[in-house]
């Protein structure tokens, strides 16, 4: 591969940050990282090339966390909730591109963004949140884990959540034989459950009519509609994967050139659109036999009392017509591959966000191991407490809070990218920026209404004294107005740091050479993430001369 296009002529990249000098000396090689080279040529060969960061971030599209959501929309609102899976798949995709965007163009990912742009505060409540959004993320793999060893071996839930804990140990156990083999194992695992239900929605036999009609008139009916909307759409669009999916494109070795970088990023959304229009028909089909099979009038006794109360732990029989007595084992098998192909998304997303904040590194088996610990906790004492039914109500809250902390991942991504001085002519173009932004509107504007329905519901009723039902909506207030300050100082802050990658002319490469760089963080990826090579001096034309 020419790193900078050392045989197309084209001009060299490298990455600036204000008027401060930098360095165009390689960056550091690590021969432990497995690097896809990407040719410098034209070709829809190159595809396959990119084809990988989009589908490991579409396994948080179809983890545990979306299996229960899905499984009580569908039970509960049959398919009126259709829209909120097409909305989200849409958004979704078009986010993920920009977070794919901003790591191809800038070589760096969202966290080292942030860290360079915002102050030492700022940046370290970001970082909080984030380790927040990637912690309520684990609870539904832990819980649906949890719920796997039980169908497959009568273990006690909450005995499921301790056994959780090793699931890293045996996470490292496969990744012996490659990360990527463990891959395709958990993709053909979870494959299999899709066409299961596939299969089902002919036995299910759901109105196509009335599908369509969920699928593209919104709606919201019944008093947990609302709530159970916001969960559907932070089981979709998630914080973490915007910090991990930046990174992964850095995997990648492309011809740092302005046809290179489009290139890439032209190829990394067809590879993410197709990976999420998967995840996009799983989830459909999951509520559409959850909304057939349980709105059914022909539904028996034991089937109906498991759809008035259906979680993960009971939803083996929507499969009966399929797999029969098999299926809760199969259907337990690829919960199983779900939680723990989430598992190995979620610990490289905590890395990521750890060192791009933080600038620290820790080995992924205690990343992995530290993750689930605080992820363990809310998720034992929940099933202790609450058993099955409680853990299955715990997935719906953390999904909740992941759209709650959506904002504070997906502004600082909308405000990069949007932005000259970051992504030089790579910026969004206006038509994105305007409905980005206004996708990022809803969400927060969703957010916000519910906060505030909810609370001002739960303080006009309720037993307690009017003493504690005033502190208590003082102490409720003043936490929206600081959400919703956190809210206002992202949107409203303006960008400083620059930090695109420019073509350099002959004049500048000239004084470029001969000057010392004086960068000390800020500018080429980290080795850990990637050893995508620059050109050790830029090309100038006496060197063509020569």
């Amino acid at each position: 591969m020419a790193a900078g296009g050392s045989s197309s002529g084209q001009p060299q990249f490298i990455a600036r940050a204000g008027n401060e000098s930098f360095s165009h000396a390689p960056l550091i090689e690590n021969s432990e990282t497995d690097q896809i080279v990407v040719p410098d040529k034209k070709s829809w060969k190159n595809l396959f090339a990119y084809m990988g960061p989009g589908f490991l971030v579409s396994i948080a599209y179809i983890d545990p966390g979306n299996f229960e959501t899905d499984l009580q929309s569908g039970a509960q609102y049959k398919y009126g909730l259709l829209w909120i899976i097409l909305v989200a798949s849409c958004a979704a995709l078009i986010i993920q591109s920009l977070a794919a965007n901003l790591g191809v163009v800038t070589g760096k990912h969202l966290a080292e963004h942030c860290k360079a742009e915002y102050p030492k505060v700022q940046n370290f409540i970001l970082w909080v949140l984030a380790e927040i959004a990637i912690v309520a993320c684990d609870i539904p793999e832990v819980i649906g884990t949890a719920f796997a060893l039980n169908m497959l071996f009568s273990i006690p839930v909450w005995c499921g959540v301790l056994l959780t804990g090793l699931s890293t140990l045996f996470l490292l156990a496969l990744q012996q034989y490659g990360i990527r083999k463990l891959e395709f194992l958990i993709a053909f695992l979870v494959l299999t459950i899709a066409i299961c239900f596939f299969l089902e929605l002919g036995y299910a036999k759901p109105d196509v009519g009335e599908v369509f009609y969920g699928l593209f008139v919104p709606q919201l009916k019944g008093s947990g509609a609302t709530g159970l909307a916001i969960s559907l759409l932070g089981a979709m669009v998630m914080p973490h994967n915007l910090f991990l999916h930046s990174a992964l494109v850095l995997s990648r070795k492309i011809p740092r050139s302005v046809s290179g970088i489009k290139e890439a990023c032209r190829f990394y959304m067809i590879e993410s659109g197709f990976a999420l229009m998967v995840a996009f028909l799983i989830n459909v089909s999951v509520i559409s036999v959850s909304g057939a099979v349980c709105n059914s009038p022909d539904l028996n006794m034991e089937d109906q009392m498991s759809c008035n109360d259906l979680d993960l732990n009971k939803a083996s029989f929507l499969l009966r017509n399929v797999l029969g007595k098999w299926s809760s084992k199969l259907f337990a098998i690829a919960l199983l591959a779900s939680g723990q192909s989430s598992t190995i998304t979620g610990t490289y997303a905590g890395q990521y966000v750890m060192q791009g904040f933080l600038d620290l590194k820790l080995t992924p088996w205690v990343r992995n191991f530290l993750t689930r610990c605080l992820a363990i906790v809310p998720s034992l004492i929940v099933a202790i407490i609450g058993g099955s039914s409680g853990a299955g109500k715990l997935i719906i809250i953390a999904s909740m809070i992941l759209s709650f902390e959506l904002p504070f991942a997906l502004i600082p991504l909308l405000k990069f990218t949007s932005s000259r001085t970051k992504m030089g002519t790579h910026v969004n173009s206006t038509a994105i920026t305007v409905l980005t932004w206004i996708i990022g509107c809803l969400i927060m504007a969703i957010n916000i209404y519910y906060l505030m329905t909810r609370f001002i519901h739960v303080l006009l009723h309720n037993d307690l004294q009017l003493v504690a039902v005033v502190f208590i909506g003082i102490l409720g207030f003043s936490g929206m107005a600081i959400y919703l300050a956190g809210i206002t100082y992202l949107v409203f802050r303006k960008t400083k740091e620059s930090t695109h990658l420019l073509a350099l002319t002959t004049e500048e490469s000239q004084q470029l050479s001969n000057t010392p760089s004086k960068r000390s963080g800020y500018g080429l990826p980290n080795e850990d993430l990637t050893s995508m090579q620059l050109p050790q001096r830029v090309r100038t034309i006496s060197d063509d001369v020569n």
